[in-house]
């Protein structure tokens, strides 16, 4: 009997929840939980890590999973990764679910850094705004670049205060639309705008929004994963699943 582990956290993942659902397909969710308030499922819903890849090679055969989908955020390297040598140890078939990236189209002004701490670096000189939407992972390490007013976008308020000395934090939660992006960079008198490569539509607003202010975006790469097959809809891992 097919029994579906999608490991999720994105949008992407809560459409293949309701797709599976609706079909029928047994599967359960799996994310991080790092969301104060996470989307309602209509699966089961297990929440944390697995310890590793020992761990998710265990989970797989304690609940007797027939296939995995990871439909993670392409910046999470280290499920990714683990999703690929745990299926490789089981055997059990592996299929990524994942967003095209963005391409930098006409009148945009984008610079591509390799990662995290590259684009830290670039940000060495004078003081700007800049709207920092990385998400709320990495913010400390932009503290080596103190000189700066980061506006911080996130979809829950923080705990603690960010460890950057100016900065200024909205509470949020997309799809955004580009207008109001837009008035949200020329309120807040944007510079510069650095942004990880997520592709997908629910946060490119703020991508159309630069490109009609004219402002430069600091456009971080997608890590390197090994290889594996992957599609870029839910229709596509439902055909999938009934091969």
């Amino acid at each position: 009997m097919t029994h579906v582990l999608v490991l999720g956290g994105t949008t992407e993942a809560s459409a293949l929840c309701a797709a599976l659902a609706e079909a029928g397909i047994p599967a359960t969710l799996s994310y991080m939980g790092r969301v104060d308030r996470p989307k309602p499922q209509p699966i089961p819903v297990r929440i944390g890590g697995f310890g590793g890849v020992p761990g998710l090679v265990a989970y797989l055969h304690q609940h007797q999973i027939t296939h995995l989908v990871d439909a993670t955020h392409p910046f999470a390297a280290q499920m990714s990764t683990n999703a690929v040598l745990a299926t490789r140890e089981t055997g059990t078939p592996l299929l990524a679910l994942t967003r095209p990236a963005w391409q930098p189209g006409p009148g945009d002004r984008w610079r591509s850094v390799p990662d995290m701490a590259a684009a830290v670096a670039a940000l060495i000189g004078p003081a700007q705004n800049v709207m920092l939407a990385i998400g709320r992972m990495h913010l400390a390490e932009f503290a080596a670049q103190p000189q700066h007013h980061y506006l911080l976008r996130l979809v829950d308020a923080p705990v603690q205060t960010p460890p950057l000395p100016h900065h200024t934090v909205v509470v949020d939660r997309g799809p955004f639309s580009a207008e109001a992006d837009r008035a949200l960079m020329l309120h807040h008198r944007i510079d510069l705008v650095v942004s990880k490569n997520a592709g997908g539509t629910g946060s490119v607003s703020k991508l159309e929004a630069a490109r009609a202010l004219g402002l430069p975006v600091l456009m971080i790469d997608r890590p390197d994963l090994p290889p594996r097959a992957q599609v870029h809809d839910t229709a596509a891992v439902l055909d999938w699943l009934r091969r």
